[in-house]
């Protein structure tokens, strides 16, 4: 497995309880001595955006609802600002932007990078650990706003030692390397505490015995695959510090045409509701690879939360082999959803994209499924294709759409319904 470890000088950058010191910014205090709470006011229900390092110190946690604080703590709540946070954001990217180029940094949240330096060492004359001092310091110096930093040989190693360790180290600061592994990636428990494993994905992996990263990383590739298809083969690659994937790449997606499609629901949505606008969305966007006989080397899921939570996710992943097949790509959808998703949050937006693209002129064979039966599938998915687009998108629908928590014969009555970039 030596021929798939890259070594790369990967720095990820997280800025502390950001939208709650950019408010203790703002009033010229402390946030490590200040009892802040980013949530709208007046309101017991309210969920808190973010508490101060010193909330959190008293067991407040982030993403709570505000009649969870303890009667007994006193605490100043602010009106939360994205126009704030979005401005405090590009000040930190802009003080990144002073040490390395804008193609070695990834901008993963708007308080989260990741940043290749492995360029720049010799430059600097630093190495990584000092590098990443000097950075954080600038940041402060410029922004007023703490960060913690993770180091690593790729990106998976980057972050994983910043959530775990990093923020423990007095000078907020970790550096995991390959040989850290076993003693440190290893030893990570429960599961969720892991980048990319949510709580969903959590509990279908201990079903399997698999309580630590060390028993995901010792657990038969194969089965993981089988179990839970390109996902699962990923899960395990990542348990053994594995990961391939450069910043580089993210930079050439950005160029590449894809099919695409999003939409704001007209309601908060949760947990496994949610599989159903997948699934309808999937079913537009898998409709244009078909009209226009292209096939996706990669599928990419985008998660709003509401706007009370902010934030979501979005992740891609790239596939084994190109596909159109519907229900393949939307089984790998799914697959991320469970991963990244924080259970019981409200979902607003939705939105998948398909790149890659290719011309569909050949045919995949799996062990499981003939010539035939591969055939046959394409040709029902293309009549009803022609149906439709003759009789109305709502001609032939499934019975899924007429459960009210689906939105797909409201969209097919409205212009559009996709969009290509």
């Amino acid at each position: 497995m030596d021929e798939l470890k890259i070594n790369r000088n990967i720095i990820c950058i997280d800025l502390k309880s950001f939208f709650a010191s950019c408010e203790c910014i703002e009033r010229n205090l402390d946030p490590f001595k200040t009892p802040l709470v980013v949530a709208e006011p007046n309101r017991q229900g309210a969920i808190t955006l973010a508490v101060t390092p010193y909330l959190k110190s008293l067991g407040v946690k982030s993403r709570g609802r505000i009649y969870e604080i303890p009667k007994h703590i006193n605490y100043i709540t602010a009106r939360p600002r994205m126009s704030l946070y979005i401005n405090k954001s590009k000040e930190v990217i802009n003080t990144y932007l002073e040490y390395i180029s804008i193609d070695d940094l990834h901008i993963y949240s708007i308080d989260e990078c990741f940043l290749d330096v492995t360029n720049y060492l010799k430059l600097y004359n630093k190495t990584t650990k000092e590098l990443a001092k000097d950075i954080l310091k600038s940041v402060y110096k410029n922004t007023g706003l703490y960060a913690t930093a993770g180091i690593g040989p790729n990106l998976l190693l980057a972050k994983v030692s910043m959530d775990i360790e990093a923020k423990h180290n007095k000078d907020f600061i970790a550096e995991w390397t390959y040989n850290d592994i076993k003693e440190k990636l290893w030893t990570i428990t429960p599961l969720s505490n892991m980048w990319g494993i949510g709580k969903r994905m959590e509990k279908n992996l201990n079903n399997l015995n698999i309580k630590t990263i060390g028993d995901l990383a010792t657990y038969d590739k194969l089965k993981l695959k089988e179990k839970f298809g390109v996902i699962g083969e990923e899960l395990w690659y990542h348990a053994n510090g594995i990961d391939l994937s450069k910043i580089s790449d993210f930079k050439r997606e950005a160029k590449e045409k894809s099919i695409s499609n999003s939409q704001v629901l007209f309601k908060d949505y949760y947990n496994n509701e949610i599989n159903l606008i997948i699934k309808e969305t999937t079913s537009i966007v898998t409709k244009r690879l078909r009209k226009e006989n292209l096939k996706t080397g990669r599928v990419s899921l985008h998660i709003g939360y509401s706007k009370d939570i902010t934030g979501g996710f979005s992740v891609s992943k790239k596939l084994d082999s190109s596909t159109d097949n519907e229900d393949k790509i939307y089984k790998i959808l799914i697959n991320i959803f469970n991963c990244n998703y924080e259970e019981n949050t409200p979902i607003r937006k939705v939105g998948i994209s398909l790149s890659k693209l290719e011309k569909n002129n050949n045919i995949q064979l799996n062990l499981f499924n003939s010539i035939k039966e591969i055939e046959e599938n394409k040709n029902i998915y293309k009549t009803i294709d022609k149906i439709n687009d003759k009789f109305g998108n709502n001609s032939i629908l499934k019975a899924t759409s007429l459960l009210s928590t689906s939105t797909i014969k409201s969209r097919n009555s409205k212009i559009g319904g996709h969009n290509a970039k």
